[in-house]
């Protein structure tokens, strides 16, 4: 998969929740977890210096962190310890924070931090807060972080990002698409492990990014994967229509849904405004439906206040790109490799308590291709 579609915000409060959601919290997973623990800001002039002795403190000289299941921890500590005058801040806690940065970067084993200060800075009830972090990998070198609590004491400020800031800042949105996700599902009817896909039937992306969600379903047969629409209808003219259509399959069945879209996925390319009714009635037509009443539930009033209502939802926990796949409430981008999927999905499940039904030889890294004739190098 190449990319994500991403529609214009729409309107000031959508861009203010899309900005300031969980939503923005994969942005620092996904961009580590592709990438080396590489030095998100530099320590500032101001930054506390490291003491020559190891502070007197034992709250502020928290060991070095790392996930649980990091398979050969540091045998050094490499980290200089904090100086406990360098945590002058009321709040947030240090534990507050290392839950924070743990539900965030605990998945990667071979990422380590340490929490080096919390202070309040010039600005008002804003908190400035220093990590150090590396990685468990040879000749690791660390850097740091730095980041700002905004004086709400919810949101932490990350370079151009602001984020949903708290000791579990996923659960919030996992509890609301829990309650409001009501797209068409498929796996456990459990929602212990609730896996939603926020998907446009006119995306290229999203057709491409269902042999993943295949993939899902077959691996983790304890999840309950929902496929959210979510109609791009800045940047994709039929989208509202198709997501209406959509509506009305589901009135027949999951499964219903499901053939309509596959027969629409095969057929988007062509999707106009002058062509998507004959398209779609044709989808769901394949899908064993009867076309003409699907189209006529399509055009109701009631049908489109359902499609407001899911493009709320999204905008509600601050999704616009297209395809987002949210894993009980942590958001993770389908662009990513799919091992890396595999090991978000584990990790949120395991700190959410709840079973994935992967079996062993699933959850392995799949090995990498083993060269052939026709795939060596020229």
């Amino acid at each position: 998969m190449q990319s994500q579609e991403k529609n214009t915000p729409l309107n000031s409060k959508g861009l203010e929740r899309y900005t300031v959601s969980g939503w923005v919290v994969a942005a620092l997973a996904i961009t580590l977890c592709v990438g080396t623990a590489s030095a998100v800001a530099q320590a500032s002039a101001s930054a506390p210096s490291a003491p020559a002795a190891a502070p007197s403190n034992p709250a502020a000289q928290a060991p070095y962190l790392a996930a649980p299941t990091a398979p050969q921890p540091l045998v050094a500590d490499p980290f200089p310890a904090a100086n406990p005058k360098d945590f002058t801040a009321a709040t947030p806690t240090l534990a507050t924070m290392n839950s924070f940065l743990n539900q965030v970067w605990g998945f990667d084993p071979g990422r380590v931090w340490r929490v080096m200060a919390i202070q309040p800075t010039e600005a008002p009830n804003v908190t400035r807060v220093l990590v150090y972090i590396t990685s468990t990998a040879p000749n690791s070198k660390p850097d740091s972080v730095t980041m700002y609590i905004t004086p709400d004491g919810k949101h932490i400020i990350d370079g151009p990002f602001m984020v949903y800031f708290s000791a579990t800042p996923y659960a919030e949105t996992r509890a609301l698409l829990k309650a409001r996700a009501n797209g068409a599902a498929r796996g456990a009817a459990s929602k212990d492990l609730t896996i939603v896909e926020f998907a446009d039937l006119q995306c290229p992306y999203c057709k491409v990014a269902q042999s993943t969600m295949d993939q899902i379903v077959k691996d983790f047969p304890a999840a309950h994967v929902v496929f959210q629409q979510l109609p791009l209808v800045d940047i994709h003219p039929s989208a509202f229509k198709a997501t209406a259509y959509g509506v009305c399959a589901q009135k027949q069945g999951d499964d219903a849904f499901f053939k309509y879209a596959a027969g629409v996925f095969d057929t988007q390319q062509g999707l106009t405004p002058a062509t998507d009714d004959t398209l779609l009635r044709a989808a769901a037509l394949r899908a064993g439906l009867d076309g003409d009443a699907i189209a006529l539930c399509a055009k109701t009033q009631a049908t489109k206040d359902i499609v407001n209502a899911d493009i709320k939802l999204a905008e509600d926990v601050g999704i616009n790109q297209t395809p987002t796949l949210v894993v009980n409430g942590r958001p993770i981008s389908l662009n990513i490799p799919y091992d890396t999927i595999k090991q978000l999905i584990v990790f949120q499940a395991k700190l959410d308590g709840v079973a994935t039904g992967a079996a062993p030889d699933i959850l392995a890294p799949t090995p990498p291709p083993q060269p052939t004739l026709s795939n060596l190098p020229k």
